[in-house]
């Protein structure tokens, strides 16, 4: 964690502040930038709170240099943009109430930082610094960010009461920064979780996707879990769901969290990890000591669908998570063969033949000593499908040496039995009976007429 005096801001922030500083008005930079230039993190996006107004701020930044964007004036914010650098510009302002469960009715514009600082939601993020006048840490901001804790600034039942993305930005929080979340907090963002049927489903899906690809994914999702059920009631039923196998020694839910955690840092990939075991619960049946959950891929994979069209998942998107979790179990030989042919089933998907070998070897890392020949068998398909890629093979009727104009000048009426003929030719390519030659593919597909 690096020291507070050594806080360095960018040029276009420094800037902004001396400019408004310069004409009398009180600036600091606030919230995430702070917290994450303490934490040595990149800071991407700069805010500043300001005892100007936006017409005095628009004003004094514009004739700085700065283009102003009226972005939010309503509640007091203006975008300053300089150098392809946008910072946001905020008059200090208190909110009010929080009628809808998400948006404040209107803000109340203050006269000092502190006030302003005391509508925040966690600790971390009531931080403000200015390079002359140093830290300003009014709510223990600094304790937390040095102690990992994630703590509501005041009552943490009307933090989460007032605005329900705050529920899920603590879980987002915990997995980008691996911090906990301070036990008072998480109770009170457990008791409101209800409150995020008030946030749209683009919103929930953001934030569900920020915690995803973060560093610490694997924790924050078992501490979360209780309060993402409520968004994601899907996998509700695999809290604590006993597997009872040789090759798993985790719960569903935790064996899921350790398998998000190491598979590939895509989205597609990560989501696909999230559901797939979320249908052994419902495909599960006992036999004497052992429990057995055949058809799973597929049971899952309809109630991931019913997710992520709920949560306004892009349809191609959608495609994508639920091939890797209807494959994530099928097996797949260490051959050039096999792999040619799953890939002909990906139509030739590179990427996502990728997530594929790295969801597999996500999910026996998250198993048993007895999955070790399944880690082994991910190194061999990547292996083989580098040997493929750099071989120029042909997994794809697009690759072939002919196309359908050659098909039909061989006399081939137009229509599906082109496609065959194509298709036909394909796997006699994948088989290696036939190489992709021009001539031997048109000898192949007259032999055939």
């Amino acid at each position: 964690m690096n020291d507070v005096s050594v806080i360095t801001l960018s040029e276009s922030a420094a800037k902004a502040l001396d400019l408004l500083e310069a004409v009398g008005f009180e600036s600091w930079c606030v919230g995430g930038c702070v917290r994450d230039a303490l934490l040595g993190r990149a800071v991407n996006d700069y805010d500043i709170a300001t005892a100007a107004s936006w017409e005095q701020a628009e004003r004094v930044l514009a004739d700085g240099g700065f283009a102003v964007h009226r972005t939010g004036v309503k509640h007091g914010t203006i975008t300053a943009v300089l150098d392809g650098e946008a910072l946001e510009v905020t008059t200090y302002r208190a909110d009010g109430a929080y009628v809808d469960g998400r948006h404040p009715d209107g803000v109340t514009f203050v006269k000092s930082i502190e006030e302003d600082l005391a509508r925040r939601d966690f600790t971390m993020n009531a931080l403000a610094y200015h390079p002359d006048r140093g830290l300003l840490d009014c709510w223990g901001g600094l304790d937390d960010v040095r102690a990992g804790l994630i703590r509501a600034v005041g009552d943490p039942a009307r933090r989460f009461a007032e605005d329900g993305l705050r529920v899920l930005r603590g879980c987002r929080f915990a997995s980008q920064l691996g911090f906990s979340i301070e036990p008072q907090t998480l109770q009170a963002m457990r008791a409101n979780k209800k409150m995020l049927a008030c946030v749209s489903a683009e919103r929930v899906t953001h934030e569900l996707d920020g915690m995803l690809l973060g560093g610490h994914v694997g924790d924050a999702l078992i501490e979360c879990v209780d309060v993402l059920v409520a968004v994601l009631p899907e996998v509700a039923a695999c809290r604590g769901f006993d597997q009872r196998t040789p090759y798993h020694i985790y719960d569903v839910w935790e064996h899921t969290a350790r398998v998000v955690q190491c598979a590939p840092l895509t989205l597609r990939a990560r989501w696909a990890a999230l559901f797939h075991d979320i249908g052994k619960p419902a495909a599960c049946f006992s036999e004497g000591d052992r429990m057995h959950f055949y058809g799973h891929p597929e049971i899952s994979a309809r109630l991931a669908e019913g997710a992520m069209r709920r949560l306004l998942m892009a349809p191609r998107f959608i495609a994508g998570v639920l091939k890797l979790v209807r494959m994530h179990d099928r097996q797949i030989a260490a051959s050039p063969r096999s792999v040619r042919r799953a890939l002909a089933g990906f139509d030739g998907d590179i990427e996502l033949f990728r997530e594929l070998i790295g969801l597999k070897r996500a999910d026996a890392m998250a198993q048993s000593e007895l999955s070790r020949p399944r880690l082994d068998l991910a190194d061999d398909l990547e292996r083989i499908l580098g040997d493929l890629l750099a071989a120029d093979a042909v997994f794809t009727v697009k690759q072939l040496a002919i196309d359908g104009n050659d098909v039909m000048a061989l006399g081939v009426p137009a229509g599906p039995s082109v496609g065959d003929a194509l298709d036909a030719a394909l796997e006699a390519v994948m088989d290696e009976r036939v190489d992709n030659d021009r001539g031997q593919l048109l000898a192949f597909v007259e032999s055939r007429l």
